[in-house]
């Protein structure tokens, strides 16, 4: 196999929470900008998938939501949502997300409030895609929606470095689900602002039982290539994690499951579309792969 070629799937594998990538060659790798523009009929239909997700937000009550979405694709690591975001409800009743996004042409990472649609707008794939919520009850909601638009304290947790693949637990790098779990920390701890706050945020994690499920890596020869592809860095991770290729790295699923624990109470809604049909799923068990329906699912045609 060609070192391209490698540099390819190693892109593609571990960019867990670049909000878009392109194909990495021998002389560099983007990772920033669609590779194909949409088109008419599929800004068409992705705008439908997201005035479902909408008509969903508006029947709960939820001030503020656990949002995650499909991008690259992550399937051969068992994968489905690679990105994470809070959205929040304004006083108008629009909704809105917040998230971490690394801004290509400054070369640092950024926090971004974007429109639902814009938010789902974002999946990699148009012909299918992925979109979790999980509303916050009434109380942790509020904490987290003090905390969201608290700017100056949502700030000081960004950090300065961005690796796609960052270890949970330290403080060189950050991915943009690390930086809503950390959010979500200094929530529900009650976190005030001050230059230590993701350590502090960390170290409550650490201590409310947060345990991002392992991502295990399948070829030496893709922990190798880190060492070329940008955004992408393995000193942060413990020794045993790089030798194990077994790396701490903060995913939706380890969001959602965080939630759920603390927060038993918690529902939790799916939706997926493959340009025909859009299938909403109610509860913490995934959709079956291929936007296929199960038994009590809603169905709904997607014109155009």
């Amino acid at each position: 196999m060609t070192l391209p070629r490698l540099l390819r799937q190693w892109g593609a594998a571990l960019a867990l929470g670049v909000a878009a990538a392109g194909a990495a060659h021998a002389g560099g790798a983007q990772f920033c900008g669609r590779t194909q523009p949409l088109t008419a009929p599929e800004q068409a239909r992705l705008l439908q998938f997201a005035g479902v997700v909408r008509s969903a937000l508006a029947e709960t009550p939820a001030q503020a939501v656990l949002i995650s979405r499909s991008g690259l694709d992550l399937s051969r690591f068992g994968i489905r949502y690679s990105h994470a975001a809070i959205a929040w409800r304004d006083e108008g009743g629009a909704w809105s997300a917040r998230q971490l996004y690394y801004a290509c042409d400054e070369g640092r990472p950024r926090l971004y409030d974007q429109g639902l649609a814009g938010f789902i707008m974002g999946v990699d794939n148009p012909a299918q895609g992925y979109v979790s919520i999980v509303p916050l009850p009434d109380a942790a909601a509020a904490e987290v929606r003090a905390a969201l638009l608290d700017t100056p304290r949502a700030l000081r947790l960004l950090s300065a470095r961005y690796s796609a693949n960052a270890y949970a637990f330290g403080l060189d790098y950050q991915n943009c689900n690390q930086w809503v779990v950390e959010l979500l920390a200094t929530a529900w701890g009650g976190l005030t602002d001050g230059e230590d706050l993701r350590a502090r945020a960390q170290g409550w994690l650490r201590g409310a039982g947060y345990a991002p499920e392992p991502v295990h890596v399948d070829s030496h020869w893709l922990m190798f290539a880190a060492g070329f592809v940008p955004l992408i860095h393995l000193r942060d991770h413990p020794e045993e994690d790089r030798y194990a290729m077994r790396l701490r790295v903060s995913l939706p699923a380890s969001l959602e499951a965080f939630v759920r624990q603390r927060l038993p109470q918690a529902k939790r809604t799916e939706f997926c579309h493959d340009g025909e049909r859009v299938v909403v799923h109610h509860g913490w068990t995934p959709l079956p792969d291929g936007c296929r329906p199960a038994d009590g699912d809603r169905v709904l045609p997607i014109n155009g």
